[in-house]
């Protein structure tokens, strides 16, 4: 008989099997020796590749961070609209939380990462130039971008505590036993209808009600 080949184990591959590991154990199951054992492998083995599971962390971020630009360059490449920089912004900050939903506790992966490499910088040159052409300055620009990064991520950090969990079958945050907790505080109460129902439409609102502080902020 043959025996099995392993693959080689190099560091494409480690990400790779972290990211699909985070998915069925979540972030604070996720272990180096967890990942080794998936992998067939001792967990020194990993050491090799990554000093530790921070710098596992901001590898696999950076490869959604990889993904989530091939995702979004519609938005701001040689297709997008000349002018439209309203496109740019909404459509990048639709890609990443696409992203980031695609893995269980992904936007808590991403954040604070330090990415590995320079491979998100065409992407955000891109975009940043989007805007500059519309009439932001740089410094504008730049505000105006992380602005809506950052909500996006702190967003999807939400959600995903907050929502049925796609991976596990996990119910979400009980609403309505909230309300029942805050009866004697209606505006409370129903306040909770709307911050954990819905996601998409909640996003999509803030969203756009950043774009137009954004404008009457910048472009005023």
């Amino acid at each position: 008989m043959t025996p099995q080949r392993t693959p080689k184990l190099d560091r494409a591959l480690v990400v790779d099997t972290a990211l699909q590991l985070l998915d069925e154990v979540g972030l604070d199951g996720l272990t180096l020796r967890a990942i080794a054992a998936e992998l067939d492998v001792k967990a020194p083995a990993l050491y090799w590749h990554f000093k530790d599971k921070q710098a596992l962390l901001d590898e696999m971020a950076t490869e959604m961070m990889r993904r989530m630009t091939a995702e979004a360059a519609g938005a701001w490449g040689a297709d997008r609209p000349a002018g439209d920089w309203r496109q740019t912004y909404l459509g990048t900050m639709r890609a990443l939380r696409a992203e980031l939903l695609r893995h269980r506790d992904g936007a808590r992966v991403y954040s604070g990462a330090r990415f590995t490499d320079t491979s998100y910088a065409p992407a955000l040159d891109a975009a940043l130039r989007a805007l500059t052409e519309a009439g932001f300055t740089t410094a504008a620009a730049t505000r105006a971008w992380y602005t809506a990064y950052s909500y996006t991520i702190g967003y999807v950090i939400e959600e995903q505590a907050m929502a049925p969990n796609p991976f596990d079958g996990e119910e979400g945050y009980d609403v309505e036993a909230r309300a029942e907790r805050l009866a004697a505080h209606p505006l409370a109460a129903e306040a909770g209808r709307v911050m954990f129902r819905d996601f998409d439409h909640g996003f999509e609102q803030g969203l756009v009600a950043i774009l137009a502080g954004i404008e009457a902020t910048f472009l005023a």
